[in-house]
Formats: structure tokens, sequence, C-alpha cells
């Protein structure tokens, strides 16, 4: 079992800047891949960003060069770095959590960027 707690969203004009936070419960290096899928209303669900236990990290064309993910190992804790934000990018952001063939899921963080 994987318990992941995301934080850091709000509310942010267009060109700002947010990070958002995503602690699990595991050591994360046991965990393969982490990743952030944002979902906006009346729209699937999309990858955003990921991150394997090697480093190797993976973007959505739509964000590459706006957005970084990353990791701080000794926290258990994954980011996403999101700058020059577009209203665009307005969503609900939920963590994954890939662990023994098995995939979990955060509770979610709203991001709304206003024009």
């Amino acid at each position: 079992q994987v318990q992941l707690v995301e934080s850091g969203g709000g509310l942010v004009e267009a060109g700002g800047s947010l990070r958002l936070s995503c602690a699990a419960s595991i050591n994360i290096l046991s965990i393969n891949p982490m990743a952030w899928y944002r979902q906006a209303p009346g729209k699937q669900r999309e990858l955003v960003a990921s991150i394997t236990s090697t480093g190797i990290t993976n973007y959505a064309d739509s964000v590459k060069g706006r957005f970084t993910i990353s990791r701080d190992i000794a926290k258990n804790t994954v980011y996403l770095q999101m700058n020059g934000l577009k209203p665009e990018d307005t969503a609900l952001y939920h963590c994954y959590a890939g662990h023994r063939g098995i995939g979990y899921w955060g509770q979610g963080t709203q991001v709304t960027v206003s024009s």
C-alpha cells in the first residue's frame, strides 16, 4: 500500500508559477514511475510528467520547457515546478505511483490559472 499526499495547488495568474509536492509513504526509489497527471473539466486525464526510479524524466509536449519534475529522495517527495502557467493548465492535478504492479493515486490538488 502506498499513500500519496499532494499539496501546492492554488490560483495563479497567467505567467505565474506554482510548485506541487507529492509525499509518498514509502521509499520513492521503490516506486517506478512517479508521475503527475491532470484532468480538466470535460477532458480526459493526461500525463503531465513522470520520473522513473533511476531518475529518467518524461514530459507532455504541452508542458516541455515550462514544467520540471524532480524528487527529494530523503523526503520521499516528488515535485512539479510549473512556470509560465497558462489558462489551459487549469486542472485537477494528481500524483501517481507505480509499485509492485499496482498503481496508486493521490487525492488531487487543484490548479487554476486566470487569464
